[in-house]
């Protein structure tokens, strides 16, 4: 196996150590906003590891780029995902936000 392959199987470990950290914190974690924060952090950062492990594999920058951008995009599609998720669960809970909570106050 040539240093590549290696350097492919580390990042790959890595991101899967990653992901596995990001599944058990979904099961474990007691609320919703610890788990989305757990589950996007560390999925995100496992899939950044995993797309650095398959640049080592690719044949061309072009590939190179594509993964990049794929990881961009999920990066983008998973913040924009949690942040719908966590505030229509506030709204829906009718927990106070900041600026409603100094309204209260008052």
């Amino acid at each position: 196996m040539s240093p590549a392959d290696w350097a492919t199987f580390a990042l790959g470990a890595i991101g899967a150590f990653f992901f596995l950290g990001g599944t058990l914190g979904l099961l474990r974690f007691p609320d919703l906003f610890s788990r989305l924060h757990a589950l996007t952090k560390a999925d995100n950062l496992g899939l950044g590891f995993i797309v650095a492990g398959l640049l080592f594999q690719t044949g061309s920058v072009a590939v190179g780029l594509k993964l990049i951008l794929i990881w961009g995009l999920a990066l983008f599609a998973s913040s924009t995902a949690c942040y719908a998720i966590g505030r229509h669960a506030l709204t829906r809970s009718g927990t106070a936000t900041g600026e409603e909570a100094e309204n209260e106050r008052s």
